[in-house]
C-alpha cells in the first residue's frame, strides 16, 4: 500500500474561514464544559464567589489557550476545575447548555453530540437526573432559538463517565433512563493512562443489552492497547480521538525502490502496513473523532512530531480510515469547528469536497436515527457541492 506526502501549510486565510463557516457541519466531539462563553463564566463565578484566573473575557480566553499548550493532557484537564464550577446548579447548566447551541450554530454546525459527566455537577446538592434535566432544558432552548431565527440545528447528549470515579454502573444506569429524552449515548472520558475501558466493563455490557451505543476516548494519552480494550470491553462504535491508532502503521519510504521502477526522481513514495488493530479500526469503518489542535496541545501526537503538519490525520484519510473532525473543547482550546477545517484544508492542500467527506462521516457515524440523518446528509452534500 502507498501514500504520498502532504504539502506544506501556508495558514488559513479570512477567506477561506468566511466559505466554510456558513457551510453546514457535524460535531460529535465537543465537551459542555469546554466550551463556555468567557463573559458568561465571569457572571456565573461572581455568583458563587469563586475566583477565576482573570477578570476579563478576554483575558480569561487568553489563560485557557496558554494554560492547554502544555503538552500534557493532565495538564490541559487542569483548566476544567474553573468550568465546572461554576455550572454545579441548574440554571447555571441550563444557560450553558442554551448558549452551547447558539454558539454551534453560529459556526454553521446542524447536527452536534454534546458530551459531558453529569457526576462532575453535584457539588451544590443536583441529583444525577436533575442535571441531565437541565442540560436538556437548556439544549431545548438553544434549539428553539436558533429555529426561531430559520436556523436548523439537531443536538443529543452523550452522558460520560467518569473513568477514574469507579461510577460506571450508576452513569450507565442514567443514561438508560434518559435514552430518547434527549440522550443519544454513552462515553468515558477522564485520565485515559491507567484508566482502562476494562474497569467499566460490566457497565458497557449493560448498555449493550439496553441498546445504547458506546464512543470511548481512546488514543490520546495512552496508545494501541487502550484503542483495543475501548473496541473490546468498551464496545466502541466510535473513538474519542483514536489517533494513535497510527502507531498501529509502519511506514517505510519506497521512494528509491520505486525510482529503479521507473518512478519520477523527486516523488515520494511510502510503502504502508497496518498492524491488526489498526486493521480492524479500518476495514470496519471505526469512526474516529479527531481533535487536531487539542491533540498537539495535549501531546497526543507528540510521537509523530510538533506541527499539524506532522498529525497522523492526514495520513489516516488517505488510507482510508473513517475520519471526523472535532474541537473537543473549544473554549479551553480556543478553537471553532470552522477554524480547524481551515487549519486542515491549507495544511494538508483539502478542497471542499475533502471536507465535506468529514461531515458526513461524522454524520454516519452519528447516534442520529437513520431517518435523521439520510436528510441531513443530502442537505450537507448539496451545500458543499
Amino acid at each position: 500500500m502507498t501514500a504520498t506526502s502532504a504539502p506544506e501549510s501556508t495558514g488559513p486565510s479570512q477567506d477561506l474561514h468566511e466559505t466554510i463557516r456558513p457551510l453546514p457541519k457535524v460535531s460529535l466531539h465537543d465537551h459542555l464544559d469546554g466550551g463556555l462563553r468567557p463573559s458568561t463564566m465571569i457572571e456565573l463565578a461572581a455568583e458563587v464567589d469563586h475566583e477565576l484566573p482573570a477578570d476579563t473575557p478576554e483575558a480569561l480566553a487568553d489563560w485557557f489557550v496558554r494554560a492547554s499548550t502544555s503538552g500534557s493532557l493532565e495538564a490541559y484537564l487542569a483548566g476544567f476545575a474553573h468550568t465546572t464550577a461554576v455550572m454545579q446548579t441548574a440554571e447555571s447548566l441550563r444557560r450553558v447548555a442554551r448558549e452551547y447551541v447558539e454558539d454551534l450554530a453560529a459556526d454553521g454546525v446542524v447536527y452536534g453530540e454534546v458530551r459531558w459527566a453529569p457526576e462532575q455537577h453535584q457539588q451544590r446538592g443536583l441529583s444525577l437526573d436533575e442535571a441531565v434535566e437541565a442540560v436538556r432544558a437548556g439544549l431545548d432552548e438553544g434549539v428553539a432559538a436558533v429555529e426561531e431565527k430559520d436556523g436548523i440545528i439537531i443536538v443529543g447528549q452523550l452522558i460520560s463517565a467518569m473513568r477514574q470515579n469507579d461510577r460506571g454502573d450508576e452513569i450507565a444506569e442514567l443514561a438508560v433512563r434518559h435514552r430518547g429524552a434527549g440522550v443519544v449515548g454513552f462515553d468515558i472520558a477522564g485520565p485515559e493512562d491507567g484508566f482502562s475501558p476494562a474497569r467499566l466493563a460490566a457497565a458497557f455490557t449493560e448498555l449493550a443489552t439496553q441498546m445504547v451505543p458506546t464512543t470511548v476516548h481512546a488514543g490520546e494519552a495512552d496508545g494501541v492497547e487502550s484503542i483495543r480494550d475501548a473496541l473490546v470491553s468498551g464496545r466502541a462504535r466510535r473513538l474519542g480521538h483514536g489517533v494513535r491508532i497510527a502507531e498501529d502503521i509502519s511506514v517505510v519510504d519506497d521512494s528509491a525502490a520505486a525510482e529503479e521502477e521507473g518512478a519520477a526522481e523527486d516523488e515520494q513514495v511510502f510503502q504502508v502496513e497496518l498492524g491488526p488493530v489498526a486493521r480492524w479500526v479500518r476495514d470496519r469503518e471505526v469512526h474516529l473523532e479527531v481533535c487536531p489542535t487539542s491533540n498537539l496541545q495535549t501531546g497526543a501526537t507528540a510521537g509523530f512530531g510538533p506541527e499539524l503538519a506532522d498529525h497522523p490525520v492526514d495520513m489516516l484519510h488517505q488510507l482510508g480510515f473513517n475520519v471526523g473532525i472535532n474541537t473537543d473543547n473549544r473554549l479551553v482550546s480556543g478553537v471553532t469547528l470552522t477554524g480547524e477545517l481551515a487549519l486542515l484544508a491549507s495544511t494538508f492542500g483539502y478542497e471542499l469536497a475533502e471536507l465535506a467527506d468529514f461531515q458526513i462521516n461524522a454524520l454516519e457515524a452519528s447516534f442520529l436515527g437513520l431517518d435523521e440523518r439520510e436528510a441531513l446528509s443530502a442537505m450537507i452534500l448539496e451545500a458543499w457541492q
